[in-house]
């Protein structure tokens, strides 16, 4: 049996085969916004729920009841905090959950807020056969074009975990957007093996996400707990730094992590941030990857 290769033994085409599957293309940062905007917010929220638990296999009835606080408290306080500032924003909604809760779906777009794929029932995509995750992905548009009125233009993978087939699927489906990956802090267009795609990423980042500080399973090491005022300033400063380039600030959270009484000020206080700078445009993940799309340019 031939010894397979270790990584410093590959020759430079097997190594550049897997760099150039997928890769960032051309730069999409427009150079306006609408309405002379200087600044675009995207806020994104992953209604994961009791799908974290499923897809694993759990039957942890304490792991389920954090998903179910999702929908039964933490969705509700969004909302209504959402339709105080007059914010809308983008849920990515495994099939799973859109089915167990469907008129959750139904009241967000009924707010103007943007429903996306995220999956089946929160699957990683990196160990499934391509055939099932394009399956899985197609079932997942249909159910929430079922539930909603709305086929879903955008796609989150769960947990980011993108395979090498994803992309090839996004653009079978003639999905608009993914927002997925981190090759950049503004919106540019995903390369196919070197060839322009036509799906545009609205780009993610650890340091933009809320489970990175305070997600927790106590029967893993997973414990990590950063004080709500400092995540509070590593947002703010994301932000600010957006604002002065004159490009995109996203930010991703979870209902059942961010909503909490002691932690839901963290996204009240980044919408007065920036409505108090007067020149910021709001947008839904799909709004700015269509505007982006329209009105992007080369760096």
């Amino acid at each position: 049996m031939e010894k397979q290769m270790e990584p410093w033994e590959w020759p430079d085409a097997h190594w550049q085969k897997l760099v150039d599957r997928v890769r960032a293309g051309r730069s999409l940062r427009p150079t306006h916004w609408p309405d002379g905007k200087r600044c675009a917010v995207a806020l994104s929220f992953d209604s994961d729920h009791e799908s974290n638990e499923l897809r694993d296999g759990g039957k942890s009835i304490g792991r389920l009841s954090w998903g179910q606080y999702g929908n039964r408290v933490a969705v509700p306080r969004i909302r209504k905090l959402l339709h105080r500032h007059g914010v809308r924003a983008s849920f990515y909604v495994p099939a799973v959950i859109a089915k167990m809760y469907p008129d959750e779906q139904r009241q967000l777009v009924a707010d103007g807020h943007e429903i996306g794929i995220h999956g089946w029932i929160h699957e990683l995509n990196s160990v499934l056969p391509a055939a099932n995750e394009r399956d899985l992905m197609m079932r997942a548009a249909d159910v929430l074009e079922q539930v909603t009125g709305i086929r879903p233009v955008g796609l989150r993978t769960p947990s980011w975990d993108f395979s090498d087939a994803t992309l090839a699927i996004e653009k079978e489906m003639g999905l608009l957007y993914d927002s997925s990956l981190m090759a950049d802090e503004d919106c540019y267009e995903l390369l196919l093996e070197g060839r322009p795609s036509g799906v545009i990423e609205v780009p993610v980042e650890w340091i933009r996400d809320d489970a990175v500080y305070f997600m927790m399973n106590r029967f893993q090491s997973l414990r990590p707990y950063t004080a709500p005022a400092d995540v509070m300033n590593i947002f703010a400063r994301e932000f600010d730094g957006a604002y002065e380039d004159g490009g995109l600030f996203q930010l991703t959270m979870h209902p059942h992590i961010i909503a909490y009484r002691s932690r839901i000020w963290i996204l009240e206080e980044i919408i007065r941030m920036a409505q108090a700078k007067g020149d910021v445009w709001f947008a839904t993940h799909a709004e700015v990857a269509q505007w982006v799309k329209s009105h992007g340019a080369e760096a």
